[in-house]
């Protein structure tokens, strides 16, 4: 079975089951400051999960493209990548346990869609804790359904619990699904979750039942949900017979055009290769997105340049002198497009993109690698220490990890606590100081956090109306303390033009303009002028908000009622995002 395949028959399953199938969110997330990439298919499904209600229903379909570098160390063995696609089928108040639970087995058993053997199966669900009971109700079902009772396990939190996807935002217990592999159990206590590859989760139904809190509490939805998630690389594997996520056709046409540049085979490097083929694929589709994020030494654009970089080194391992990621990100796009049009549509982009990233990265590798040389001049026993970790990052654009790697390699620690306290003093954030920054998120639907979000559609129109109608939104991140503003422009904006925005924003604050809402179809929002920059995620019907004569918008996100309880709006800061791209940082006073 071919990912395409796969995922054609799972939509085509849940559309049978009166499910509306919605194209795949950005891999950017809108106003969540707690993550920095779609890391889940849930993620961007958040504020319908806690009851905004969906354009498009409560019963949902999708395939939505993520993004995970937590173990990014990890790639190249036989189950890691960073890029990956989820399969998710979603209730929004509507079916919950029994209806979620039959369907799954349906789609798994069922002659015309997996026809996995029954045998071939093994089920967890919530052995349950303190205040959280036992789900003795899911085993129940499955039993019902032909599960042996052997085949069924209870299994603790760490095991059967999810989310929330942040630091705060719905979450519940699970049952989780597993492809059972013809070898003996490795000890007594082998069992689904053990590590010796005999247990292949391929399927997981979250029943989401409580929102977590930005005091860490677990408070009972009103709203009751499924999220249910099936990795889509990983279940082809299973049901492909294959050994691991690097043997799927996607990554072995990639592993072929490799072979070709370097004229080494993959059979004899597979570590190096594996760590190219899954990075360009990240690469390709964070550089291909919407919201065009580029390399940069903060946030989303850290990863990115972390990615590219380490493609290239490996590449450079291989033999490869040249760039050479472009050649590998067409490949790619060809086999993406069908499904993800925005990789065609960036193709120029991206391809421009990684040359120049991976030329600036080989203009001083050598250098870099020459300064790492001097430091082995000390024995193998030699901790690296912070500051010398972070002038390798900073001269020679070395990212932690790689000095990480080069270290292991050679024997060596690095003081990494050091090196972040030196990061920090320039002000410069990573991935680890992001997740760390912030409280709340998407679940955010605080005063301070609502009052942002209304201000963002007023800063909006009041910037095409200073600028021009070319303005258009690129992301938006929303803390207790501040907003941010990504929109697209190709200079810098003037001390007047900044006054200007300033002056429009706070007089249409001054106005307390009413906000209210209706749904209506996309064409309905543009026939009244309805600014619909991420419309495709929204579907057929959306909402779009109006506030007095000033603003329409479509938008899915928390509004006050009157623009009068902004405040003061106040441009703390105009800078550069990325190639066409400018970002305000805004306050509330």
């Amino acid at each position: 079975m071919t990912l395409s395949e796969l995922k054609k028959k799972y939509l085509d399953f849940f559309k049978s089951k009166e499910h509306a199938i919605v194209p795949s969110a950005s891999l950017i997330p809108d106003n969540d400051p707690t993550a920095l990439f779609i890391n889940s298919g849930m993620h961007p499904l958040v504020p319908y999960l806690l009851g905004q209600p969906h354009p498009a229903g409560k019963r949902l379909a999708d395939v939505q493209k993520c993004i995970r570098t937590g173990d990014i160390e990890d790639v190249g063995d036989n189950t890691h990548l960073t890029f990956f696609e989820m399969l998710g089928n979603w209730s929004l108040g509507d079916y919950f346990k029994k209806e979620a639970i039959e369907w799954s087995f349906e789609f798994l058993t069922g002659k015309e869609w997996l026809n996995i053997p029954i045998s071939k199966l093994a089920v967890t669900v919530f052995e349950g804790e303190e205040g959280i009971p036992r789900d003795e109700f899911s085993a129940g079902v499955w039993e019902k359904l032909g599960m042996p009772k052997d085949s069924i396990f209870f299994m603790p939190r760490e095991d059967n619990w999810w989310g929330p996807a942040g630091q705060t935002g719905p979450c519940g217990p699970d049952s989780e699904m597993f492809f059972v592999f013809d070898k003996p159990d490795c000890s007594p206590k082998c069992r689904p979750g053990c590590k010796c590859g005999k247990y292949v989760e391929i399927w997981n139904d979250v029943f989401m039942e409580f929102n977590k809190n930005a005091e860490g509490k677990y408070v009972p939805l009103v709203q009751q949900n499924i999220d249910t998630g099936m990795g889509v690389e990983r279940t082809v594997v299973v049901l492909s017979g294959k050994n691991n996520v690097y043997e799927i056709d996607e990554f072995q046409a990639i592993f072929r055009k490799i072979e070709e540049i370097s004229g080494k085979k993959y059979v004899d490097f597979q570590k190096s290769f594996r760590i190219i083929g899954d990075h360009i694929r990240s690469s390709t589709f964070i550089l291909g997105d919407q919201k065009g994020i580029s390399p940069s030494n903060v946030d989303q654009g850290y990863i990115l340049r972390r990615l590219i970089r380490r493609a290239s080194r490996h590449g450079k391992l291989l033999g490869i002198t040249e760039p050479f990621l472009g050649r590998l990100a067409v490949i790619v796009i060809d086999l993406y497009s069908n499904d993800y049009a925005e990789l065609k549509q960036n193709k120029d982009r991206v391809i421009l993109e990684l040359e120049k990233e991976e030329q600036k990265f080989l203009e001083t590798l050598e250098k870099g690698l020459k300064e790492f040389e001097k430091l082995l001049k000390t024995g193998p026993e030699h901790t690296i220490d912070g500051k010398t970790a972070f002038d390798l990052f900073g001269t020679y654009g070395f990212p932690l990890e790689m000095t990480r790697e080069l270290a292991m390699e050679k024997g060596m620690n690095v003081d990494e606590t050091a090196f972040w306290e030196a990061y920090k003093a320039h002000q410069e954030l990573s991935r680890a100081g992001a997740e760390q920054k912030f409280k709340g998120g998407l679940a955010d639907h605080s005063e301070i956090s609502t009052k942002y979000h209304t201000a963002t559609h007023l800063l909006h129109k009041a910037l095409r109306m200073t600028l021009g109608n070319h303005v258009e939104q690129r992301g938006s991140n929303i803390t207790q303390e501040r907003m941010r503003f990504d929109f697209s422009h190709p200079t810098k904006m003037t001390p007047d033009e900044i006054k200007k925005v300033e002056d429009i924003v706070n007089e249409a604050i001054k106005r307390d303009m009413p906000v209210s809402w209706k749904e209506m179809t996309v064409p309905e929002a543009k026939a009244e002028g309805a600014i619909g920059l991420f419309e495709e995620k929204y579907g057929n019907q959306v909402k779009v908000y109006t506030m007095g004569d000033f603003s329409k918008e479509i938008c899915g996100g928390p509004h006050v009622e009157h623009t009068g309880t902004l405040g003061t709006f106040k441009i703390a800061k105009e800078e550069a995002c990325s190639a066409g791209v400018r970002r305000i940082k805004a306050v509330l006073t």
